[in-house]
């Protein structure tokens, strides 16, 4: 019995140490698992810290993906700096600062594209501007017209710095740019100094082109109340055509002229035949009111009109058709003034005797002055109005 219970303590023993060491090895397991996680943890702060400053640091320098002119005009606008300075006027009725040589690139249909016009705040502010429609073989008329009624050279710019009133002759260029008719035209250009070139090849059939474009260089030339069309064989009394316009003045959109409405010629091969006739109902109708082309005036609203919508205004094949076209369906008041239509002598020599002088004088077989250069300074001389009646006029 001894034996026994000696060998049960024996046995009992060496399980007793078996449990200890597996005790002992379990809590050195556990000792080298918390380790690995300090290390664990230790690595991935560090990380996080390494990842989170490249993705919060500002990087020093940024690339514009504009060139370097264009960082450097960024630069000067942030700074306040004008890249544009534009000089202002001293006056209103001044010297024109730009060559009316010059040829005038058209304006886009959509909007007025102020880029090729002038700001009204930045030009000089006039009263009227007269364009003397004319061609290249009409030289001699303009010199009639020079010589009687179109004050030349100091008295024109008098005219232009006291009553506001610009005058030139208008055309355009020839079918080949450079040639003699355009060289001639040059040449009294600078004898005279007292055209306005437009961009329209010239040619009979294109007159209601010419009227678009002259009025559209015009309002972008001048800043002027008045518009005004006149043939260059047609007198005109400026004072009278000055105090006429002036009672219109206040009105937004005008239409001043001999207001008639002749017949819509459906007749091939006769003269201001219409192909377009049709459009204006049955054969044998009128066309609606207009101004009789000889001359007319509107105001600088109507003006920026043509202007602005020039590339889809239609064109019929009279060119006062065309203009009165152009304001139909609009709230534009037509002014039927009769003193802008009057013939030659006696009748508007009866009517100066009568204290009621003419705008304009004509005849109207000829829808002009018949022999205009033969005649031009008779007219003047028996229906042109007093001399001084230009200067001392208030416009």
């Amino acid at each position: 019995m001894p034996q026994k219970l000696e060998e049960r303590e024996k046995r009992g023993g060496a399980m007793s140490m078996k449990s200890k060491g597996g005790a002992v090895e379990l809590s050195a397991r556990n000792v080298l698992h918390r380790k690995w996680a300090l290390l664990l943890c230790l690595a991935s702060f560090c990380a996080g810290m390494f990842f989170t400053n490249r993705i919060w640091s500002m990087p020093e320098y940024v690339e514009f993906p504009g060139t370097t002119s264009e960082i450097e005009r960024i630069k000067l606008n942030s700074d306040g700096c004008n890249l544009n300075p534009v000089a202002r006027p001293k006056s209103n009725y001044s010297k024109v600062e730009v060559s009316n040589t010059e040829n005038v690139v058209k304006n886009d249909v959509k909007r007025p594209r102020k880029s090729e016009t002038i700001e009204s705040s930045t030009r000089n502010k006039y009263f009227m501007v007269i364009g003397i429609n004319t061609a290249f073989s009409s030289r001699k008329r303009r010199d009639s017209v020079r010589t009687t009624w179109m004050p030349q050279a100091n008295e024109r710019q008098k005219l232009e710095e006291e009553k506001g009133i610009i005058i030139r002759f208008v055309i355009g260029h020839s079918s080949t740019s450079g040639g003699i008719l355009d060289k001639a035209i040059e040449a009294e250009e600078r004898l005279h100094a007292d055209f306005l070139r437009l961009n329209h090849v010239e040619g009979y059939l294109e007159l209601s082109a010419k009227t678009k474009t002259y009025f559209s260089t015009a309002v972008a030339l001048w800043d002027a109340e008045f518009y005004v069309k006149v043939d260059d064989d047609v007198h005109v009394n400026l004072a009278t055509l000055g105090l006429s316009l002036s009672m219109h003045r206040m009105k937004p959109r005008v239409y001043v002229g001999c207001m008639k409405s002749g017949p819509v010629l459906a007749q091939k091969g006769v003269k201001y035949h219409e192909p377009e006739y049709w459009k204006f109902g049955e054969v044998g109708n009128k066309y609606f009111r207009h101004a009789t082309g000889q001359l007319y005036a509107i105001s600088q609203d109507l003006a920026t009109y043509i202007s602005i919508n020039q590339d889809v205004l239609h064109k019929y094949a009279n060119e006062d058709v065309s203009l009165g076209s152009w304001f139909i369906g609009l709230d534009v008041e037509h002014v039927d003034d009769r003193r802008m239509c009057c013939g030659t002598p006696p009748d508007c020599e009866w009517k100066v005797q009568a204290g009621n002088v003419c705008v304009a004088s004509f005849d109207w077989k000829c829808s002009g002055i018949c022999r205009s250069v033969e005649r031009m300074k008779e007219v003047h001389l028996r229906c042109g109005e007093d001399e001084n009646a230009l200067w001392s006029a208030t416009l």
